[in-house]
């Protein structure tokens, strides 16, 4: 039986999409589509999750596409706009874990730059959790089994008694890989479900 709940932040706890920033800076939805395909895309961002500055990312991407380097400049500094407010059912959620004395804990892959104002910002939820590990800042990102060692050894906690919460099948696989209890995050109903069979709240009456 798990004793510790291990949450990811973006997609399980926070909505995260980039359109929430940019559908405020492009007007017309082809070229915001295009500039979140082409230009600043998911897969360049992951480059600050693994601790790259900001500030040499955006000047290659920049250099690389002129026309958009506002646009560019703009994902770091206003990233907080990026994230929307908690999925559903998911502040009760951790709520009632906390209230149930279970240890709660993260590991997000997010930038060691952009990390300190969201959680600041989020500082309601966050203050609850007993300590969370920033990709960014480890200059290591999920789904490496590396930063789940480190995080468990930082935790203090055994491998064995922890349920890792992530919306990505990969990184979920790398939790299992160390030993981790682990599921993948669709919504807060059927992760109540999962919390339930693994003993760590009471399960969801019928």
């Amino acid at each position: 039986m798990a004793r510790a709940v291990v949450f990811d932040v973006g997609n399980v706890l926070y909505d995260w999409n980039p359109r929430f920033l940019y559908e405020r800076l492009i007007g017309d939805d082809r070229a915001l589509d295009a500039f979140l395909r082409d230009v600043a895309t998911k897969e360049w961002h992951f480059q600050h999750d693994a601790g790259r500055p900001f500030a040499e990312t955006s000047a290659e991407l920049a250099a690389a596409h002129p026309q958009h380097a506002a646009l560019i400049a703009a994902w770091g500094p206003r990233f907080g706009e990026q994230l929307g407010g908690m999925l559903p059912g998911m502040r009760e959620l951790v709520c009632e874990l906390e209230a149930a004395g279970v240890p709660l804990y993260a590991i997000t892959n997010f930038s060691g730059e952009f990390w300190p104002s969201f959680r600041d910002r989020e500082a309601d939820v966050f203050d609850r959790f007993d300590d969370i590990v920033v990709s960014g800042d480890e200059l290591l990102t999920k789904p490496d089994p590396a930063i789940y060692r480190l995080a468990l050894e930082r935790f203090g906690l055994r491998a064995e008694d922890t349920l890792f919460v992530d919306d990505r099948e990969d990184n979920v696989a790398g939790a299992q890989s160390v030993g981790m209890g682990a599921v993948v995050f669709t919504d807060a109903a059927t992760l109540r479900g999962d919390l339930a069979r693994y003993g760590i709240l009471a399960a969801p009456a019928l």
